[in-house]
C-alpha cells in the first residue's frame, strides 16, 4: 500500500513539474532578430556623393537594384510572418492539447489512488467475514448432532403416522387420475353429441329438400326418358346410404353412452371415500361439478336420440314412400314414351351410337360391311337399334355387339355421309369464325337428316370440358410422313351432339402438344401431317363418304391427297368439297415441302396445279380449288370480290374454275345467340317484349360505371380483334364522333399488333374519367352477350369481311349495325334511306368509302332517327330482331351442291 501511494505522489510531482521552454519559438525569434540588421543596411540612407554623368547612371541602375532587392525583402518578410504567424497558432493548439493531456492523467491517478483504498477496505471486510463463517460453521456443526440424536428418539414415535399419510396422499393422486381420465371421456362424449345434433340439423334440411324434390318429382318423372331414370335410382340410393351410416352413428354413441351407465356409481363411491378420509373441500367440489355435467350429458343425449329417431322414422317413412311413387312414375313413363322415344332422342345418343359403331370397326369386332349397315340405321333413327341399345344396359360389349347384328339388315338411306376435316370447332377448339361454322353447319346438316362427323386435332390446350364421352379407341392407325410410318391414337366424343374423331399423333415433333392452335415455326408440317392421318383414318375404316369437306389452308391438303394417293387405293367414293374463309392465309412454302406427306413434288410444282402465282413456291388454297370437286366462300360478295384484288393472287385461278366457284353466307346459331334465353343477360327479351333491353342497358352502365343520368342516351357497341382488316382508324374515329354526338361507346376487344394495342391502352387512359366511353381491351364472352343486348347501335366498319358474323348477332339482339358495304356485310345489311331496296329488306345503315366522312354520314343518320324518329326507330330494332340468320337457309345452299356431286360420283362409278 505504502508502495503504491509513493508511486502516486512522484507521478503527481512529475504532473506538476514547470514545462520546458519551446525550442520553436525560440528559434523563431531568433531567425527575426537576425533579419532585421540586414532590413537596415538595405534601407538605410546612402552618404552624399558628387554627381558625374557616368556616376549619376551607376547612381540610378543602384537605386532600382536596391529596390529591387527592397521590393523582394519585403515579399520575403511578409511570407515569412505569415508562416510564423501559422506556426504561433499551430503552437498554440499543440500547448492547449498538452494541458488537456496532463489534466486528463492528473485525474486519472486520482481514481486511481481512490481506488486503492478502496481495494483495502474490501480486503479487510473479506477477512472479518471469514472469521464469522468459521464461528457459524462452527454451530452448525454442534446443531447437526444434537438434531441426528434428536430425530433418533422421535422417529420411532412419528414414523406409523408418516406412512399413513403417505399412503393416503397416494390414493387420492390415483383418484384425481381417475376423475382426469372420466372428465377427458365426458367431454369427447359431449362432442360426439354435438355433432350428432349437427348431422340430425342435416336430416332435418334433407328431409325438407326431399319433400321438396318428391313434390316435384311426381310431375317430372312423366318427362324422363330410360336414360334419365338411372340417375334417379342413384339418388335414390345415395339417400339409404345416408341413412343407414346416420343410423349407426346413433348406435354407436347410445353404446358409448351405456358404457357410462356405471360411472355416477363409481364418482358416489369416490365421493363417499373421499369423505371418509377428510380430504380438502376441492376434491368434493370437484366431483359436485362431475356429476352435474354427468347428468346435464344424459339429458341432452336422451333428447337428441328420441328426436333424432323420430326423423329416421319419418325418414325412413318418405323414402318408402318416395321410392313406390318412383316405381310406378318409371313405369307409366316407359310406356308413354316407348311409342315417340326414338323421335324424341337427342342428336347426341345417335350420335354416340354412330361413333360406337366405328369404334367396333375400326378394331375389328364387326365387319365392314356390318358396320355399313348399322351406321345407315343409326343416321336413319331406326327405332330397332335404339331398342337394341337400351335393352343391353349393364350387359358385356359382345352381347351389345350381338345384339346389334341381329337388327343389321339391308336397307338404303336418302342421306349423306359428310366428314368435315378441320383445324377448330366450337366450342372445343375455337380461334375465330371457321370453329363457329364447323359446329353450326354440321348441327344444321345433323337435323337435315345426314350423317356428319367431324376429325380434329387432339390440341392439349383444347377445352376437354366441353366433349361428351371422351375416349380412346383401342386401334392404333399408323400413317406416311418423311419417309416413315408413325403411329397415331384415335380419340372418340361427342361435341354439340355431333360425333367427333381426334387424332393424336405419336410423332416425336408432339405436333399438336404446344399450348396453342397455330403460330408455330412448324405448321406447314403440322397440318400436312394432320391431313394425311385423316384420310388413313377414313381409309382403314372402310367407310363409304359421300362428302369429305375440307377448311382453310390447313386441311386444303386433303384434296390433292385424296386424288393423288388415296383414290389409286380403292378410297374413291366421296367428293371433295373445300371452303376458304380468307383468301388472306393460303399455306405458301418452299416446293419440296410438300414431300413431307407424300405427295409428288415434281407433279404438282406446276402453274396449272400447286405453283403459286406470284412467289415462285406452292401454294396449298391454290392446290384445293385445282383439285377439289366443290370450293365455296363464306359469302356471295366476297366470292366476287376475290376473282379480282381480292383474290391475293389466286383471282386468274378462281377464274379458270370459277364454274365450281360459289359464294354462301354463314349463318349463326340462333340457340347459343338468343336474348330470350340467353343465361348471360340480367333480364330476357324478344322482339315482341323489348323491356329487358333497357333493363341490360341500364345493368351495363352500372357494371362499367357509364353514366346514367340520360336513361335514352343511344350507346354504341363495337366487339372485335384490332386489326387492319378491321377499320382500326375507324373504329379509333367512331370513338370521339360518338361522344361529340352526345352518345356513349363501348369498345370490347385487343390486338395481336402491339403498336395498335399500345395505340388503344392511351385512348383508354385519356377517356379513364369520362363516363360516356369504355374501351376494355380483351375477350370476355359474358360480357360480350352484355353488350349486344344493351347497345342501340353496332359498328364493324371494316376493310374487307368474307362473312362478319357480329352484324347478325348485334340484329338478334336489336342492336342496330352501322358497317361498311363489303363482303358479307354488304350481304347481310341494308342501308335504312336506299330506297332501289325494298323496305322489309332494310336493316341498317351502311357506308362505301373507308373513310370518316361516310362514317360520320351513316353514324349522324342513325343518331337522328333514334333521337327523333323513336316509333321508327322500335319498328327497325323488331324487323332486324326478327330476321332470320339461322343455319337452315345456309345448310339447305351446301345439301344442293352436295347432292349434285354426290350424283354425279355415283353416275360415273
Amino acid at each position: 500500500m505504502s508502495c503504491s501511494a509513493a508511486a502516486g505522489a512522484e507521478a503527481a510531482a512529475l504532473l506538476f513539474r514547470s514545462p520546458a521552454p519551446c525550442t520553436i519559438a525560440g528559434r523563431h525569434r531568433l531567425a527575426v532578430s537576425r533579419r532585421t540588421p540586414r532590413r537596415n543596411l538595405r534601407t538605410g540612407v546612402q552618404p552624399h556623393q558628387k554627381s558625374t554623368p557616368s556616376a549619376n547612371h551607376r547612381n540610378r541602375a543602384s537605386i532600382q537594384r536596391d529596390r529591387a532587392a527592397t521590393s523582394i525583402d519585403e515579399e520575403q518578410q511578409q511570407k515569412s510572418e505569415d508562416e510564423n504567424e501559422l506556426l504561433n497558432i499551430q503552437l498554440e493548439d499543440l500547448v492547449g492539447m498538452i494541458q488537456n493531456t496532463q489534466k486528463n492523467i492528473l485525474l486519472l491517478n486520482q481514481a486511481r489512488l481512490q481506488a486503492l483504498g478502496r481495494a483495502d477496505k474490501i480486503l479487510k471486510e473479506k477477512e472479518a467475514l471469514e472469521q464469522k463463517i468459521n464461528i457459524l460453521e462452527m454451530k452448525l456443526s454442534e446443531t447437526g448432532t444434537q438434531s441426528v440424536l434428536s430425530s433418533e428418539v422421535k422417529s420411532d414415535a412419528e414414523g406409523l403416522e408418516f406412512d399413513v399419510v403417505k399412503e393416503e396422499n397416494v390414493l387420492l393422486k390415483d383418484d384425481m387420475n381417475f376423475l382426469k381420465a372420466k372428465l377427458i371421456e365426458i367431454t369427447e362424449t359431449e362432442e360426439s353429441l354435438f355433432k350428432l345434433e349437427k348431422e340430425r340439423a342435416l336430416l332435418d334440411a334433407s328431409l325438407r329438400e326431399l319433400e321438396c324434390t318428391f313434390i316435384s318429382a311426381q310431375s317430372d318423372m312423366l318427362k324422363l326418358g330410360p336414360l334419365q331414370q338411372d340417375a334417379w335410382w342413384e339418388k335414390v340410393e345415395n339417400l339409404e346410404d345416408l341413412l343407414d351410416s346416420t343410423a349407426n352413428q346413433v348406435e354407436h354413441a347410445a353404446l358409448t353412452l351405456d358404457g357410462y351407465r356405471d360411472f355416477p356409481d363409481k364418482v358416489e363411491k369416490l365421493k363417499a371415500s373421499l369423505g371418509a378420509t377428510n380430504v380438502s373441500k376441492f376434491c368434493l367440489y370437484l366431483v359436485d361439478i362431475l356429476q352435474q355435467r354427468l347428468k346435464s350429458v344424459e339429458e341432452r343425449f336422451q333428447a337428441c336420440s328420441h328426436e333424432m329417431h323420430s326423423q329416421i322414422e319419418l325418414y325412413e317413412h318418405s323414402i318408402v314412400e318416395f321410392q313406390d311413387t318412383l316405381s310406378k312414375l318409371i313405369n307409366e313413363s316407359e310406356k308413354k314414351s316407348m311409342e315417340h322415344y326414338a323421335e324424341g332422342m337427342p342428336s347426341e345418343f345417335w350420335s354416340r351410337i354412330s361413333l360406337l359403331i366405328d369404334g367396333w370397326s375400326l378394331e375389328k369386332k364387326i365387319s365392314i360391311n356390318d358396320a355399313s349397315m348399322l351406321r345407315e340405321m343409326a343416321w336413319k333413327r331406326d327405332n330397332r337399334l335404339r331398342e337394341a341399345y337400351l335393352s343391353s344396359r349393364g350387359m358385356e360389349e359382345r352381347e351389345l355387339i350381338e345384339n346389334f347384328l341381329k337388327m343389321a339388315l339391308p336397307g338404303t338411306s336418302s342421306g349423306l355421309h359428310i366428314v368435315h376435316i378441320a383445324a377448330e370447332m366450337a366450342p372445343v377448339a375455337k380461334v375465330g369464325g371457321l370453329a363457329d361454322v364447323i359446329s353450326g353447319l354440321g348441327k344444321a346438316l345433323q337435323k337435315k337428316g345426314h350423317l356428319v362427323e367431324i376429325i380434329l386435332p387432339k390440341y392439349d390446350c383444347m377445352q376437354h370440358n366441353q366433349i361428351n364421352n371422351l375416349k380412346v379407341l383401342d386401334v392404333v392407325v399408323k400413317s406416311y410422313f418423311e419417309g416413315n410410318m408413325f403411329a397415331n391414337k384415335i380419340w372418340t366424343g361427342t361435341v354439340e351432339g355431333l360425333p367427333v374423331y381426334f387424332i393424336e399423333p405419336q410423332h416425336p415433333g408432339k405436333f399438336f402438344w404446344r399450348a396453342q392452335y397455330y403460330g408455330e415455326h412448324d405448321d406447314f408440317k403440322r397440318f400436312s401431317y394432320f391431313s394425311r392421318v385423316a384420310l388413313e383414318l377414313l381409309y382403314q375404316s372402310g367407310k363409304k363418304v359421300d362428302i369429305i369437306h375440307c377448311h382453310d389452308w390447313q386441311t386444303a391438303f386433303v384434296a390433292p391427297l385424296y386424288w393423288d394417293v388415296y383414290a389409286n387405293l380403292g378410297f374413291n367414293s366421296a367428293r371433295i368439297c373445300f371452303t376458304c374463309h380468307n383468301f388472306e392465309y393460303q399455306g405458301v412454302a418452299p416446293a419440296q415441302d410438300l414431300a413431307y406427306c407424300g405427295l409428288d413434288v415434281d407433279h404438282l410444282d406446276r402453274p396449272d396445279r400447286m405453283r403459286d402465282n406470284s412467289h415462285g413456291r406452292i401454294n396449298v388454297v391454290k392446290g384445293a380449288i385445282v383439285y377439289s370437286n366443290i370450293v365455296t366462300t363464306v359469302s356471295p360478295t366476297y366470292a366476287q370480290e376475290v376473282r379480282s384484288e381480292g383474290g391475293r393472287g389466286l383471282q386468274d385461278t378462281l377464274k379458270v374454275h370459277s364454274k365450281k366457284f360459289i359464294g354462301i353466307l354463314n349463318g349463326i346459331d340462333t340457340d347459343t345467340w338468343n336474348p330470350s334465353t340467353d343465361r348471360f343477360l340480367k333480364v330476357q327479351y324478344s322482339a315482341n317484349d323489348l323491356y329487358g333491353k333497357s333493363a341490360n342497358k341500364a345493368a351495363l352502365r352500372k357494371q362499367l360505371k357509364l353514366s346514367s343520368t340520360h336513361a335514352s342516351q343511344p350507346l354504341v357497341g363495337c366487339i372485335t380483334r384490332l386489326v387492319p382488316q378491321k377499320g382500326v382508324h375507324l373504329i379509333r374515329h367512331a370513338i370521339y364522333k360518338t361522344a361529340e354526338l352526345g352518345g356513349q361507346f363501348v369498345l370490347l376487344g385487343s390486338s395481336p399488333v402491339q403498336h395498335i394495342q399500345r395505340e388503344f391502352e392511351g385512348i383508354a387512359d385519356q377517356f379513364q374519367n369520362n363516363s360516356n366511353v369504355r374501351l376494355l381491351l380483351k375477350y370476355d364472352d359474358a360480357l360480350s352477350h352484355m353488350i349486344f343486348a344493351a347497345s342501340d347501335m353496332f359498328i364493324v366498319p371494316s376493310m374487307f369481311e368474307p362473312c362478319g358474323l357480329t352484324q347478325m348477332i348485334s340484329m338478334r339482339y336489336g342492336s342496330v349495325p352501322i358497317v361498311r358495304r363489303t363482303g358479307g356485310l354488304n350481304d347481310s345489311v341494308f342501308d335504312f334511306d336506299d330506297e332501289t331496296i325494298p323496305m322489309e329488306l332494310r336493316n341498317g345503315f351502311t357506308f362505301l368509302k373507308a373513310d370518316e366522312q361516310g362514317f360520320d354520314s351513316a353514324l349522324e343518320r342513325a343518331f337522328n332517327y333514334y333521337h327523333r324518329k323513336p316509333e321508327v326507330w322500335k319498328q327497325l330494332v323488331q324487323k332486324d330482331m326478327k330476321i332470320d340468320f339461322s343455319w337452315d337457309t345456309s345448310a339447305s345452299q351446301y345439301e344442293e351442291i352436295y347432292q349434285r356431286a354426290a350424283a354425279r360420283a355415283r353416275a360415273t362409278a
